[in-house]
Formats: C-alpha cells, sequence, structure tokens
C-alpha cells in the first residue's frame, strides 16, 4: 500500500490523533445494519445511538457484503472502522433463521479482535417508560454495572459478553468520579446460560442520615433480553499482540535523572597509591628543586667565606 504524506496541517493533526498513545482516546462505536432488518431491531440501534451518540457514527444505508462471521465477510466491516476510526461496532440484521439479530464487536488496528452475536428478545424502548424526566442521565455520564448471576463466571458466552458490553459502555478512562456524576447503572440479570436481562435505570440519590446518600433505581429505558448465539474469541497471536504494553527504559545503575541538574552520575575511582608510583629523575620538578638546593648552598659557602 502507498503511504502518502499528510499535505495539510489538519490532515496531519488527524493522523497525530489516530496515533498510538499511552493513554488511548475514547473508544468510538459505528452503529449499521444489514440488508434487512426489523422494525425492532432499528429501534435498538437507534436507541444504542442515543446511549453512545458522543462518541458514536450510525450508517443509515443498507450494507449487503459484511458478514461479520464469514470468511471474506468482514473486509468491508474493516474499511469502515478505517474510515471513521472505529474500534467498537454494532451491527443489525434480520432473517428467518437469526431474528433480530444483533452483532457486537471490537477491532484491533481496524481488523476484527472478537465478536458476539445475541438474539433480541422483549425489547422495550425508552418512549414506553414513563418517569420524571430531571432523572434522564446526562450525555457523556460514566454508568455502573451490575451483574447479576453466577453464570457471568461460570459460562464462556456469557463472562465473554460480560467483557464487550463493559467496552462498549465504558467511555472515558477517568482516575477520579464525582459522585453526583454518577446518574445512571446498567442492570444485566443471568435468566439462564445463553439469555441474560439488560435493563438501563437511572440513579435517584436521597437522604439517609450519612455523608453517604441511598440511591434507588428507576427504570428509564431501553431493556432487553439477550439470548447469545454465537461468539468467537481473538487468536492466540492477535490477543498477544492486543496486550502487549510499552517497554520501560531499563534502570542503569547509579545514574539518575533531575529536572535541574539533568542527567547525572556516580563513577567509583579506587584508592590510589601514590606512595607505591614509581618517579623518573627526568622530571621538571625536580631539576627545580636540585637547582635550588644548589643555589643555597652556594650562597651558604660564600656567606662563610665572607665573615
Amino acid at each position: 500500500m502507498q503511504i502518502r504524506a499528510p499535505k495539510t496541517k489538519r490532515a496531519k493533526r488527524e493522523l497525530d490523533k489516530r496515533a498510538p498513545k499511552l493513554v488511548e482516546n475514547v473508544k468510538k462505536t459505528l452503529i449499521l445494519h444489514g440488508t434487512k432488518t426489523s422494525a425492532v431491531l432499528n429501534s435498538v440501534l437507534t436507541e444504542l445511538y442515543h446511549l453512545k451518540r458522543d462518541n458514536a457514527v450510525k450508517f443509515s444505508k443498507k450494507n449487503e457484503n459484511i458478514k461479520p462471521f464469514e470468511s471474506g465477510g468482514e473486509t468491508s466491516l474493516e474499511f469502515f472502522s478505517h474510515k471513521t476510526d472505529c474500534s467498537l461496532f454494532a451491527f443489525g440484521s434480520h432473517s428467518k433463521k437469526r431474528p433480530n439479530n444483533l452483532v457486537l464487536g471490537r477491532t484491533y488496528d481496524h481488523h476484527i479482535y472478537d465478536l458476539v452475536e445475541v438474539g433480541v428478545e422483549n425489547f422495550k424502548s425508552i418512549e414506553s417508560f414513563e418517569y420524571d424526566k430531571k432523572l434522564a442521565p446526562k450525555i457523556g455520564s460514566k454508568p455502573l454495572f451490575a451483574f447479576i448471576g453466577e453464570e457471568f463466571e461460570s459460562v464462556d458466552e456469557l463472562k465473554h459478553l460480560k467483557v464487550v458490553l463493559l467496552d462498549f459502555f465504558r467511555g472515558e478512562v477517568v482516575e477520579n468520579l464525582n459522585l453526583t456524576g454518577v446518574d445512571r447503572v446498567f442492570v444485566c440479570t443471568a435468566l439462564s446460560s445463553k439469555t441474560i436481562l439488560l435493563m438501563h435505570c437511572a440513579l435517584r440519590l436521597k437522604k439517609s442520615g450519612t455523608s453517604i446518600p441511598r440511591m434507588e433505581l428507576v427504570e428509564v429505558g431501553p431493556s432487553m433480553d439477550l439470548v447469545v448465539r454465537r461468539h468467537r474469541l481473538p487468536s492466540e497471536s492477535l490477543l498477544k499482540e492486543a496486550m502487549k504494553t510499552p517497554d520501560h527504559a531499563k534502570k542503569i545503575k547509579n545514574v539518575t535523572s533531575d529536572v535541574i541538574k539533568g542527567k547525572t552520575g556516580r563513577i567509583y575511582i579506587p584508592d590510589q597509591k601514590v606512595g607505591d608510583m614509581p618517579l623518573s629523575n627526568n622530571i621538571k620538578g625536580l631539576k627545580r628543586e636540585r637547582r635550588e638546593a644548589k643555589q643555597n648552598k652556594e650562597s651558604k659557602k660564600r656567606k662563610t667565606e665572607s665573615e
């Protein structure tokens, strides 16, 4: 492939944004659908975009060539991922064999990393819930996740779905979080080894008599049952490459760095035994001492003769 250098500053800034970093940018989500979709699945994709519209891109046209689980059917998906700089995607399709089919996946270096295919059942949209609109979660707020059920730790399919859901709604990585900024929670309940109930709830803070308020859950939607149909884990080589961390500089012994002094170091010098060092006679210092001694001797001799 031909590598073309950016010709404008704007293009250079865009390439710098996509360059690898120690702390990566917020993951963007690509939302698109296949040749045929149902009304339920269109609502699911729209509300997923509504929940992540601060970091999401939604395509409205049909995509015939995208088949994530088939060889060769992921080329167009990887192309769209590279074009929009999205590392997460949600792909919806509908057929008689797999009705209301939703594929959630992640990419690494714009190549398919892993996939989880689920079927959507018992879907309830945001509009079907009645609640105080003041409790509506704010755009960009970080959600909490509650996973209820032992199956999330014992069943491979649900363990994989748990990781994908956490990465899908994680948002920006922060070190500190204000309690007033926590206004939503996703409750995932394992109904069986293949089915989970996903609910989106708002948090209502009430007085508890202590410094920590009492929290109540108010369901705000959407709500749906997700039935795991297929899932594909990353290959060992791709997993190893994706989990690679930057190498830290090796510590050099007796070398330190300071903001003011810069790079400083300590060296070892052995004891110098000056007394055992051989000295030659051809030394200017010794000749000077002999000359001064001879002059002093001659001056003393003249003094005694004059007396």
